[in-house]
């Protein structure tokens, strides 16, 4: 189907890599902890849209100067990193706004952690280096348009991984909701979304290309 091959088998695998916890489910259930649902939904769709992203630039050849360029993916790397740690620092330091009221979080501050989520996605130069090492091997050598093939693959695997994030969300939300109020939960949630920001951004910031 569409030049791929192997479908099933990359469906399998693809769910099998959505379900290990790594950066972006730490990302998206810490948004959610300290701001809630909604706020973890736009995370979720600001993920998937970076990932779809990464797709297009892996199919499209962009991806591969991430891998052959050294100063491309340090330059890359040195900015989500950067963007990582600045978000950490601001819930740590910043002063408090993440409330679990749902009108809290006005439409301009979801479509905030939605860009949010975009940005922190497409600096991650691992991402970038996974879709380019991972789709091509159920890519058929046969296949008309191989960026149509890459950009299939890649809509499947974003599909599947959004939905399982957003079921994280949810239990998440669920779990939080009866602490809505208590002030002294929602500081540690604001600390701890800090600190998973933070450490995010040292992860990348360690990161090497190979």
């Amino acid at each position: 189907m569409f030049g791929t091959q192997h479908l099933i088998a990359f469906i399998v695998a693809g769910l099998v890599l959505n379900i290990t916890p790594g950066p972006d489910t730490f990302y998206i259930l810490g948004r959610t902890l300290s701001q809630g649902r909604r706020a973890g939904v736009a995370s979720v769709l600001g993920i998937a849209t970076g990932s779809l992203i990464h797709t297009c630039a892996a199919a499209f050849g962009l991806s591969t100067l991430l891998a052959t360029s050294a100063m491309a993916f340090v330059v890359v790397k040195t900015l989500g990193a950067c963007y990582l740690l600045f978000l950490g620092l601001r819930a740590l330091f910043g002063k408090s706004s993440a409330k679990f009221s749902k009108s809290n979080l006005k439409p301009e501050m979801i479509a905030t952690i939605y860009l949010q989520g975009v940005v922190t996605n497409v600096l991650n130069p691992k991402v970038a280096l996974f879709f380019l090492a991972f789709l091509p091997q159920f890519v058929s050598a046969d296949a008309p348009n191989k960026a149509a093939s890459f950009i299939f693959l890649g809509s499947v695997f974003v599909f599947n991984g959004t939905l399982y994030c957003t079921t994280l969300v949810f239990l998440a939300a669920r779990i939080i909701k009866r602490f809505q109020g208590n002030a002294s939960f929602e500081n540690w949630m604001k600390m701890l979304t800090g600190i998973i920001f933070v450490a995010l951004g040292l992860r990348v910031a360690g990161s090497k290309s190979n």
